[in-house]
């Protein structure tokens, strides 16, 4: 193999393959970058038997061929590579030359044919989505993925197709995130997809007019995102029953800032630490929010005006989640809608109903 290629568009490659390389493997070739050399074009491919992703760059190809190169050590090499330019050369013996200028490297490879195949998603469903559109999605309910195992089906989103619509859902069993877009598709179907999976589609997709492509297999799905391509196993098992889980009661409403209300939580915030921690006391009366919090450093107070209606009503929240939630609003104002002091808080936009957001409340203690 013996290729040419621009050093800047390999090494953007290179860092967007390397999160779906395996960084500890008992399979060697799983810790390496497959670089497979074509007719005018390579493909590189990190795999870690749970997240695939590849991406095709133009080069010039002197001769086809494939090789696995390390990730760490290949990464490493291109992002310091001095000239614009950069030939890889691969021999019979799997030893890769490396030049750039004046720089050349001479490192052993693996051979390509120790490197799994990629599971095959098949097409049972697929559907195109705006860019724009499905990175909005994502970014709304990626931050209420579940980070433990505790129910391993949690640490993914779920996504629900319907006729008219898509549905994303995520719960961790403190809060929840709902949002859902008018779409076409073309059956109904459900799956949930893993959140480290959904991180990675973020970063690739851009905020221009293209579209995504989404192909659902029976255990796998596959994102055509412009040049690169994400295939990831579904998680199995049964996801939480989201609709039960949302109160449809609501004896307390307000509309609210919602820069005011994040940065009143941020200022009272700063007496909490990972060693002192304290709920925010939220006191919702007299059309405003008097925020407070306790710790033994110290007390903050601070309020802000919104518009109310319905009982006066004192709760107590996580600062991280309720901030979590407010930050990925995506809107100036937001509708918050409550139940008494042990039911969750709603967050939603002030029209329609593209997002829901659920934060449950922490008890709190008498004030004494």
């Amino acid at each position: 193999m013996k290729i040419t290629c621009d050093k800047q568009k390999l090494n953007e490659a290179v860092l967007n393959i390397q999160k779906a390389v395996s960084t500890k493997s008992s399979i060697p070739a799983l810790e390496g970058i497959l670089i497979r050399a074509g007719d005018s074009s390579v493909q590189l491919c990190g795999y870690d038997l749970e997240l695939g992703i590849t991406t095709d760059l133009a080069c010039t190809v002197a001769e086809k061929g494939s090789i696995v190169l390390s990730a760490r050590l290949f990464g490493d090499i291109v992002r310091r590579l001095p000239a614009a330019d950069v030939t890889i050369t691969t021999d019979e013996k799997q030893i890769t030359t490396i030049e750039s200028g004046e720089a050349k490297y001479s490192i052993v490879g693996i051979p390509a044919q120790e490197y799994p195949e990629l599971p095959s998603v098949g097409s049972e469903t697929s559907l195109k989505i705006p860019s724009g559109i499905l990175h909005s999605m994502i970014h709304q309910t990626l931050f209420a993925v579940a980070d433990n195992d505790a129910k391993p089906i949690h640490t993914g989103t779920l996504f629900e197709l319907e006729p008219d619509h898509l549905r994303l859902v995520s719960v961790d069993g403190y809060r929840l995130a709902i949002r859902e877009e008018p779409l076409a598709c073309e059956r109904n179907t459900t799956f949930v997809v893993p959140g480290k999976t959904l991180a990675e589609v973020l970063k690739l997709i851009g905020d221009d007019d293209s579209e995504v492509e989404l192909q659902i297999g029976r255990r796998h799905i596959l994102f055509s995102i412009q040049n690169y391509t994400v295939i990831s196993r579904l998680l199995e098992g049964e996801f939480l029953d989201y609709r039960a889980a949302v109160p449809n009661e609501c004896s307390t409403s307000l509309k609210v800032s919602v820069h005011n209300l994040i940065s009143s939580v941020e200022r009272v915030s700063l007496l909490i630490t990972d060693r002192l921690k304290s709920p925010v006391r939220c006191v919702f009366e007299d059309g405003e929010i008097r925020v407070s919090c306790s710790t033994a450093i110290g007390r903050a107070h601070d309020k802000l005006a919104a518009q109310m209606e319905g009982d006066s009503l004192e709760m107590g929240f996580n600062n991280r989640f309720l901030l979590d939630a407010l930050r990925n609003t995506e809107c100036d104002e937001v509708r918050i809608q409550l139940n008494g002091p042990l039911s969750p808080m709603r967050i939603l936009p002030c029209e329609g109903s593209s997002f829901l957001f659920l934060v449950l409340p922490v008890r709190l203690k008498s004030e004494g």
